[in-house]
């Protein structure tokens, strides 16, 4: 969908007002959307004149009753340009009612967008924080699991002291047998 862009002096006359009213709404900030053309110079969105406040298409006098046209001479051709005219205007409100009701259409779908997105970031960190704790639990289990170096030259313990489900004096390993087995070097008991 393309806005409507006027430059300045279409949106002077369009809202019926000077070209340095739209100029200086334009320095003021009031209409964010306008943008320089280098053939036909700023373009200003027509939703940023209703935003600011800017009526388009201000009324125009009363239409010339039939009777008067016919009564000035003109017959039907007033007539029907003034008619014409009462079209264009209608046609013009009629546009400008879609144009307010796209840009609320899209104001809401964007708010929408961003709540969307909102929440699926509150998801993401969510999931992130639960995956930082499994990380952090499998880096514990994993460290509980691996045999440290020491363990493996602790001296057997010695009697009378805390420990123990060892046996008091435990044998030393024996060596292999002749059949390539290895000897237990725990007593049988």
């Amino acid at each position: 969908m393309t806005r409507p862009m006027l430059t300045q002096r279409e949106a002077a006359t369009a809202c019926g007002v000077s070209r340095t009213t739209i100029r200086r709404r334009r320095e003021a900030g009031d209409l964010p959307g306008a943008v320089q053309d280098e053939s036909r110079g700023w373009l200003i969105p027509v939703e940023d004149l209703l935003a600011a406040g800017l009526r388009l298409n201000a009324p125009a006098g009363p239409d010339v009753p039939a009777a008067d046209s016919a009564a000035a001479g003109t017959g039907g051709h007033h007539q029907d340009h003034g008619h014409g005219q009462g079209d264009d205007v209608a046609g013009l409100r009629a546009e400008l009612e879609r144009v307010r009701q796209e840009h609320a259409l899209a104001v809401a779908e964007e708010r929408h967008g961003r709540e969307l997105a909102e929440a699926e970031a509150v998801h993401l960190r969510a999931q992130l924080g639960a995956r930082a704790e499994h990380i952090a639990d499998l880096q514990q289990a994993l460290r509980a699991l691996t045999p440290a170096p020491v363990r493996t030259e602790l001296p057997p313990s010695v009697p009378g002291q805390a420990g123990g489900g060892r046996p008091a004096e435990p044998e030393p390993p024996e060596p292999e047998a002749a059949g390539g087995e290895r000897r237990r070097w725990w007593r049988r008991g």
